[in-house]
């Protein structure tokens, strides 16, 4: 008996049909109305607080001797690492063939492009002259200036400008069957022209597909090493610097790790979200927040270990500046924030250990939401206890964020999610085609 038998074709149907309902026909309109200005009117906020800081440099900001690295570079490595699940989620789970990366593959992955977005924003605005960025690029130039190429920071630049290329276009690579799919099933002329215009004159034929799969498979063996190398060059730029706290080797693997942390954890609540906000039920399972919770608390778990190996390296060098970097955080001026960090990173972790709160969608919610605030904290420990006590104690100072800081991050906070409100507007949120192949293989493995 064939799969087609077991599983009746207008299933496959309403598959597609399901999906694309969101994009032309929109329910809850007044709900994505109210997200929209609501987001909108935050990255209204967020432009007004870039023209400011234009106008008056970054001198608006708390920023001083020694702390020279504030909210700006917390939030860099902050939004790095929440795109960092949707990498690895569209990428090495399909070069590993599990099936059911289909249903968050295509949110995973615009999270990615947008958690980059809000990221290279600030490396520029850190600049003393942004409209100067592109001088980091190392283009052909007639003065012959080239970037520093041994500098970090330099590293930083590639490592971002392909994420996105990367990312981008693995994104877009697998929507092109679906736009097609949208295309097909509209009678609105707008969405014929646009989506297929979008869909490149896909005509969903046999060398089509083949060209799809092979250029699909070939992005994600590109994509795959960037999950370790871009986070892995973020934290070399603070390995290679001699600064209390910063100089181990254990940066890299435990920046991967904290990043993936708050990458699942971020797709977890926008998984759940979007489930409970369209009643995706039968295509977002509870299977999939069950897994999404064991990755996890996995990454979760090895995460903990970086902290407890962190501390015992500083502990162990013997450097009385390492020691006194770790009494800060443990019971100094720092303490707060890395304890804040520590309580909400891995005390309601433990509560996945159970079944039933890992299949239950608002539980893992909550517990995602902790997370991901308790990853900011971890940041903003690292970065900034490392800097406020160096080695000359004449220029100690304290840190305090400014209003500014504050607003500018709330303000691509608001850009994300605006971003992301246009997005599931616009774009079939989950991938129809991968979706009606994963159902194939799963009823043609039940079939006799």
């Amino acid at each position: 008996m064939s799969a087609e038998a077991v599983l009746p074709p207008q299933s496959y149907r309403s598959v597609g049909d399901e999906i694309a309902h969101v994009v032309l026909d929109f329910p809850f309109r007044r709900r994505w109305w109210i997200a929209f200005w609501i987001s909108g009117g935050f990255t209204l906020g967020m432009l007004g607080v870039i023209a400011h800081l234009f106008y008056f440099g970054v001198g608006i900001w708390g920023i001083n001797i020694p702390v020279n690295w504030g909210l700006a570079i917390v939030n860099v490595v902050w939004w790095i690492g929440i795109g960092h699940a949707g990498t690895f989620i569209s990428a090495m789970l399909l070069l590993m063939g599990r099936d059911w990366r289909n249903s968050l593959n295509r949110l995973a992955e615009a999270m990615t492009i947008f958690a980059v977005m809000c990221a290279v924003m600030y490396p520029v605005l850190h600049l003393g002259r942004p409209w100067k960025f592109y001088w980091m690029l190392p283009y052909p130039a007639a003065y012959e200036i080239w970037p520093q190429f041994r500098s970090p920071l330099f590293w930083d630049v590639c490592a971002f400008t392909t994420y996105f290329a990367v990312s981008f276009l693995f994104w877009y690579v697998g929507l092109i069957p679906d736009m097609a799919s949208v295309r097909d099933k509209t009678q609105s002329r707008f969405w014929q022209i646009t989506a297929g215009l979008a869909a490149l004159g896909w005509r969903s034929s046999a060398i089509h597909w083949i060209r799809w799969r092979r250029a699909y498979l070939l992005l994600a063996g590109l994509a795959m090493p960037l999950v370790v190398s871009v986070h892995s060059g973020v934290a070399l730029l603070f390995a290679v610097g001699q600064v209390p706290g910063w100089h181990s080797t254990l940066f890299p693997p435990y920046f991967v790790l904290g990043a993936l942390f708050s990458g699942f954890a971020m797709v977890a609540i926008l998984a759940a979200g979007l489930r409970a906000w369209f009643g995706l039920e039968n295509l977002i399972t509870t299977r999939h927040l069950e897994l999404l919770a064991c990755y996890l608390l996995a990454c979760g778990m090895l995460t903990a270990y970086g902290y407890l190996f962190d501390a015992f390296s500083s502990w162990h060098s013997g450097e009385l500046l390492e020691r006194q970097t770790l009494m800060d955080r443990l019971i100094g001026p720092m303490a707060g924030v890395y304890w804040g960090a520590v309580g909400l990173n891995f005390v309601p972790l433990q509560l996945l250990w159970f079944k039933r709160v890992r299949a239950a969608p608002l539980w893992l919610a909550l517990i995602s939401f902790c997370v991901v605030i308790g990853m900011w904290l971890e940041r903003y420990m690292l970065i900034v206890s490392g800097l406020f006590r160096d080695f000359l104690p004449s220029s100690w100072d304290v840190y305090r964020p400014t209003l500014p800081e504050w607003a500018l991050f709330a303000g691509t906070i608001g850009f994300f999610f605006f971003c992301f409100v246009l997005f599931i507007r616009f774009v079939p949120m989950i991938a129809i085609a991968e979706e009606k192949e994963a159902m194939h293989h799963e009823h043609a493995e039940v079939a006799p």
